[in-house]
């Protein structure tokens, strides 16, 4: 047997057009997944479905806005009569705002709180039950190195990741005798189009990030991709309320100490 086996399992990831949710979701389809995902707007939408086709992906792509609750239980209740009962679930939409906390607005930190938080709850609240009838489940939240640190301009974004840690363990906590695993994705600093323009040697930025990395380089969407399946795979069967950081080593490390 196969303990990484996706066969046969139908897997929503929660704003896939592009980036790390796409990755995860085609390293799914890899190993055998059915994959949906959805975005905000019809044309990020299609621009995923037409990246999948282009890979010989076969996804499922709906418009839906993970803060509005009435929108995701109708989504969910579409896959559900289209495609079927969702068994994994990736909580992957969200944003960031690079702000400085007294010149953030409390609009904006709603914002962030919103989507990165409450998005979360909102799409595993409308999975879960689903996942109860059938007697199983994966849901994996795209934690972050932000769950454990804070850093400068990133309040909002800190306090929700923080947050979606401990959402994961409730989860965990409430649904586990139900044989439904939550677990987190903490990712490291990734390779993404976003941060091209400070990846080159000379850039401060660039710079700090490989020296504080035990691994001396930026992630790439493909580091995820593994520890994404054994999340979602029978594998991780018994492994619940945990975050999984891919992060160099990060985490681990106080740090180069200055010459």
């Amino acid at each position: 047997m196969n303990q990484f086996d996706l066969t046969g399992k139908i897997a929503l990831v929660t704003g896939a057009s592009y980036g790390i949710g796409y990755a995860i979701a085609s390293g799914y389809a890899n190993a055998g997944a059915t994959i949906i995902f959805n975005d905000i707007n019809q044309d990020l939408v299609n621009k995923g479905l037409a990246a999948y086709a282009a890979d010989g992906i076969k996804a499922y792509g709906y418009v839906a806005d993970v803060t509005n609750e009435d929108q995701i239980n109708a989504m969910v209740a579409q896959i559900e009569n289209e495609v079927g009962v969702i068994d994994i679930v990736v909580n992957n939409a969200g944003i960031i705002k690079r702000i400085p906390m007294v010149e953030m607005t409390a609009a904006e930190f709603r914002q962030v709180i919103d989507i990165d938080l409450n998005g979360p709850f909102i799409v595993s609240k409308a999975v879960i039950p689903g996942m109860i009838k059938k007697g199983a489940g994966k849901i994996i939240n795209i934690c972050s190195m932000m769950s454990e640190l804070g850093r400068e301009t990133v309040s909002a974004y800190a306090a929700a990741k923080g947050g979606l840690k401990m959402l994961t363990k409730n989860i965990a906590s409430e649904y586990g005798e139900y044989n439904i695993q939550c677990n987190g994705l903490g990712p490291g600093y990734i390779e993404t189009p976003q941060t091209a323009p400070i990846r080159v040697a000379g850039h401060p930025f660039n710079d700090f990030i490989i020296a504080k990395t035990p691994a001396a380089r930026w992630g790439k969407t493909e580091d995820l991709v593994g520890p994404a399946i054994f999340l979602a795979s029978p594998a991780s069967d018994f492994v619940n309320g945990h975050v999984l950081y891919v992060d160099g080593g990060i985490l681990a490390y106080i740090g180069k100490q200055p010459k």
